[in-house]
């Protein structure tokens, strides 16, 4: 009898509760990458702030290195005239953020308004 009132009522949260009864919870790694860091500083702030209100343990934003893409190439179409070039160059920025939590409560958090040019890779591993 009081093994059967320990168990959820909810069969989804019962696939995600271990044997003591508590809920499973995850390392989950959101990667954050974009090419304008005013939008990517934005959606990591939404982020970070949505994890703190569920009081989840929240490592980041860590700051990788930027990529610097470069192109170097002549203005001239044909190849006469003076050697001028044009030199573009393209900069990706990228943010990770660390939480442990059940991935239930992650679906809430990742459920914000992204801004439009930043890609967001959830990955989740189990803690042992």
């Amino acid at each position: 009898m009081e093994a059967a009132a320990a168990a959820p009522a909810n069969p989804l949260k019962a696939k995600m509760m271990d044997e003591g009864g508590e809920m499973k919870v995850h390392r989950i790694r959101i990667t954050l990458t974009s090419r304008n860091v005013q939008n990517l500083e934005k959606v990591c702030n939404d982020l970070i702030r949505g994890a703190k209100e569920k009081r989840l343990k929240v490592k980041g934003p860590v700051r990788l290195p930027t990529k610097h893409l470069r192109i170097t190439t002549r203005k001239s179409p044909c190849g006469e005239g003076t050697n001028t070039w044009d030199r573009f160059e393209m900069r990706i920025h990228k943010r990770l953020i660390d939480l442990h939590s059940p991935s239930e409560i992650v679906k809430q958090i990742t459920s914000i308004s992204i801004e439009p040019g930043v890609d967001v890779e959830v990955t989740i591993a189990d803690v042992e």
